[in-house]
């Protein structure tokens, strides 16, 4: 089937340069790429899900959660208001 295509210019250089690099065909060079960039676009991203490795953290000794303000006091000093 033939049909007009504007191609950039950029495109158009790296198609060119391949099909003389492989010794093939222009035509067949812009099919295979369609065709590869096709699959993906077709097929969203898969993304690796995130994990975290959870580590134990605690306090130092003399802290306490219970009083965030005495804590952040202690941490940060008296002038951290």
């Amino acid at each position: 089937m033939r049909t007009t295509l504007t191609l950039e210019d950029d495109v158009l250089d790296r198609a060119r340069a391949l099909a003389h690099r492989l010794h093939s065909p222009f035509r067949q060079v812009v099919n295979e790429a369609l065709r590869a960039g096709l699959e993906v676009v077709e097929e969203p991203t898969r993304v690796r899900p995130y994990h975290t490795q959870p580590r134990k953290l605690g306090l130092k000794p003399g802290r306490s959660l219970d009083n965030i303000q005495e804590l952040i006091a202690q941490l940060e000093g008296e002038a951290h208001q």
